[in-house]
């Protein structure tokens, strides 16, 4: 029982801290007085035992518990797979069932505790009062760092940063647990699917549309939620806390004009599997080592998910090495009988999933039909060892089977480490560093703090802490909304919020007009929140909406200067109005920046940061609602009109690049000499037999057939990078490859990699860039097998390009 639990029923908190004394002070009464009936304060003093015992984790194996001290799966020196054996064999099958959902029962005659498999920590540990998920923030702990929303965070091309949210995110995890506040501690998160078309209502909860950040994403934020090492590797057995990349694969779709998430089969070639939904998934398993993956509600070419063996089994678990649980999404189960059709019967439902290789059902379905299933004889219990071995697995690396979690590696993580000081700095340093500076005609900003007079503060997200935090957000350490950190810079503030909500269905104009008109400078905080864009919510528009859009440009002309415009947002919006609107000096991208988003927007205003964050998406024009959300090509197809999706293969306006952001300085870069620019294939194929193939003139070579000794390769390239302006400066450098020769479904160009320097004024540096052959010069055939082709290869940053020809 949690304080929560007391506080509901009268203010005992304080009797809790007090239990231990009452328990002594019980025995001392009993012993001296030699009661006639001293079971009655026996009793009473194993119940304040108890209850002193009630804030502490739960666990298994208690050394103290009569029934499990000779267990071997109590046994921390026996191998994982040992101990899971023992404790499988011990198992009646009701038991053995009751296991496979997410809120699996205790077993008192074992003295196993519950175990609720659901938590989630997408930019922060979450909290949803009245869902019964595995993390509570109702207790001694009651908030945890709000870090900055996914798609914001990735737009600092970081890979450390990623990994010091990831850190944080576990340890105040593992402090939740530690102090009696959580029932599990594997974590649903990150989200690394594509964010393929600028409509998805989740996307904000990914890093973008490229599969080399998305995959570097999830290694990142993996090593640091697990407690591994930034290199990874390190981690051995032991898991800080758990973490679970979905949803796997090809889900991209929530409900769009009448098609939802759970009937939706994404029909997705071999090629565009291979090289852009698959990849993220495999970094995380293979490099990241995630001890999870969720298996998506849709079906891809007509299987669901969680019922593709091919997926779950031959691909993670057999070719990628994946040796951990596999959940469904809420429900995913159900809906493969009741409204996808694919099973006939539920129990073929709960038969199909097991022998895909999933292990556990988000939801009921298998506790209520696994028994049929196997008394049909459609499921061999087998299947539930299987499954119940990956998820006793798991729950033995996070050491709640080793006795009491407070005296192990992790036990030492307090409270203290939850909204620690450093946490907070991190997730504004997060928001500072990725915030993304997309306009600034005249060089308007920053403002000057010393001559800055009076600013308004106008718009309907200026003082919402709530817009701040995107979704899957939990309760934040404290909020600074973007007046509240324009308030700490500039003592004459006006405020006004310019319509009733951020859809701007009742627009204050003429008031806004006249706050606008009082101020030396405005800045308008507009853009989306949750009401527009969400799980279960994609778009139907790009724009913002037309109130909002008009009271933008109304109040840009009756200001005094031009404006500065900050958006929040997941999804890319249109704002070619404003883009080409004199009077709108600077346009801000500010995601949805977490607790200390409104801090960093301000320090970035006047100029005590200098802004470096680049697009991780494509800003695409409202003319790309056309294209049906539904149709998942990557690829261009010009006969039909169809212009491809993301940065890659899109073929069409836009309103901003992937990769796009200005700073308050100039930079400017160059490739240095390359000692090797040219790779030969020749004489390192493999195998004997293999032949070189002929496509659109240009031979290629597959990857599989080349040795290791080339594939293990490395081309050094070196890009010199100066700061030209007044300011030292964080900036992003982004190293594209493209095929000289474009067509026949090569992409336009392939992130290859992304680094930061930090320049002061007038400073260079050389930043230095490793390319693999076989990862970083080869395509997808249409037979989704990776290809190295013949000819020349350009590297790029900004308009600067260097060549590399392969030669067979």
């Amino acid at each position: 029982m949690s304080e929560s639990r007391w506080n509901e029923n009268g203010d005992l908190v304080g009797l809790i801290k007090t239990l231990p004394a009452l328990y002594f002070t019980a025995q001392k009464i009993v012993t001296k007085m030699k009661l006639k009936y001293p079971f009655v304060l026996i009793h009473i003093s194993t119940v304040v035992l108890i209850l002193a015992e009630s804030s502490r984790p739960p666990f298994a194996c208690d050394s103290s518990h009569p029934l499990t001290k000779s267990y071997p799966f109590c046994k921390p020196t026996l191998p994982i797979n040992q101990r899971v054996q023992d404790l499988i064999s011990r198992l009646t099958l009701d038991e053995k069932i009751s296991q496979l959902v997410n809120s699996a029962p205790p077993i008192p005659r074992l003295g196993i505790p519950e175990y609720e498999w659901w938590s989630e920590a997408l930019h922060g540990v979450a909290y949803f009062p009245g869902l019964h998920t595995g993390m509570s923030l109702n207790g001694t702990i009651q908030s945890a760092t709000s870090f900055p929303q996914v798609i914001l965070t990735a737009a600092s091309f970081d890979v450390h940063l990623w990994y010091r949210i990831g850190q944080a995110v576990g340890r105040e995890a593992r402090a939740i647990y530690n102090a009696g506040q959580a029932t599990g501690m594997t974590f649903w998160a990150p989200n690394i699917n594509i964010f393929r078309d600028p409509r998805w209502g989740r996307g904000q909860e990914t890093p973008g549309e490229d599969p080399v950040v998305t995959g570097k994403y999830a290694v990142s934020f993996v090593r640091g939620i697990q407690g591994d090492t930034f290199e990874g590797g390190k981690l051995g057995h032991h898991l800080q806390a758990s973490a679970c990349c979905k949803h796997f694969t090809a889900y991209d779709l929530d409900n769009w004009k009448g098609v939802n998430r759970f009937v939706f089969n994404a029909k997705v070639s071999l090629q565009d599997l291979a090289d852009t939904y698959m990849p993220p998934f495999r970094s995380c398993i293979e490099e990241g080592k995630a001890s999870g993956i969720m298996c998506a509600y849709n079906r891809v070419n007509g299987v669901p998910n969680c019922a593709d063996y091919n997926l779950l089994s031959k691909t993670a678990r057999a070719q990628w090495g994946f040796d951990g649980y596999i959940t469904s999404d809420c429900d995913a189960v159900s809906i493969i009988h009741e409204e996808q059709g694919y099973a006939k019967l539920p129990e073929d439902a709960v038969a199909d999933v097991l022998k895909a290789g999933m292990d556990v059902n988000c939801g009921n379905y298998l506790k209520n039909y696994t028994k049929s299933a196997v008394v049909k004889r459609k499921l061999p219990i087998s299947e539930i060892d299987r499954a119940l071995h990956n998820l006793f697995s798991v729950r033995m690396r996070l050491g709640l089977f080793d006795g009491n979690p407070l005296q192990q590696p992790f036990g030492k993580i307090g409270p203290d480490q939850v909204c620690s000081q450093e946490h907070q700095n991190l997730a504004l340093e997060a928001a500072r560093n990725s915030i993304v500076l997309l306009k600034n005609t005249y060089r308007l900003l920053p403002f000057s703090k010393a001559k800055t007079t009076s600013l308004a503060v106008i718009g309907p997200n200026a003082n919402s802490a709530k817009t701040l935090l995107g979704n899957y957000a939990g309760i934040p350490c404290k909020t600074v909304t973007p007046l509240q950190g324009l308030q700490r810079y500039v003592k004459d503030i006006r405020y006004h919020p310019g319509c009733n909500a951020v859809n701007c269905s009742y627009a204050l104009t003429d008031q806004a007009v006249k706050v606008a008109k009082g101020a030396e400078y405005v800045v308008l905080v507009m853009g989306l929140d949750q009401t527009q864009e969400r799980e279960e919510l994609d778009r139907v528009d790009l724009v913002l909406s037309p109130k909002q859009q008009n009271l933008i440009s109304i109040l840009a002309r009756a200001a005094k200067n031009p404006v500065v415009l900050v958006l929040l947002s997941g999804g890319p919006v249109d704002i070619s109005f404003a883009k080409n609107d004199k009077h709108i000096g600077s346009i801000l991208w500010a995601g949805y920046p977490g607790e200390a988003g409104g801090l960093a927007l301000a320090e970035i205003i006047f100029g005590d940061h200098n802004p470096g964050g680049r697009l991780p998406v494509t800003w695409y024009p409202q003319s790309f609602v056309k294209v049906p959300m539904t149709d998942m090509r990557m690829r261009p197809e010009p006969s039909s009109g169809y212009p491809g999706r993301t940065y890659r293969f899109y073929q069409g306006q836009k309103v901003f690049e992937f990769g796009y952001g200005l700073s308050y300085s100039n930079y400017s870069y160059e490739f240095l000499p390359v000692a090797q620019n040219k790779v030969y294939l020749n004489h390192q194929i493999k195998s004997p037999k293999a032949e070189l193939e002929n496509s659109n003139a240009l031979k290629h070579v597959p990857v599989s057939e080349l040795g290791t000794e080339l594939c293990s390769k490395r081309i050094p390239v070196t890009v010199r990078a100066q700061n030209h302006g007044d300011m030292a400066g964080r900036h992003p450098l982004l190293l594209f490859v493209r095929s000289a020769k474009a067509g026949n479904g090569r992409p336009e160009k392939q992130l290859v990699g992304f680094q930061s320097v930090i320049l002061n004024a007038g400073e260079r540096a050389d930043v230095e860039f490793e390319l693999s052959p076989c990862e970083h010069l080869s395509t997808v055939n249409e037979d989704g097998l990776m290809v190295i082709e013949e000819g020349s290869h350009l590297l790029s940053i900004e308009d600067k390009e260097s060549e590399i020809t392969v030669i067979l």
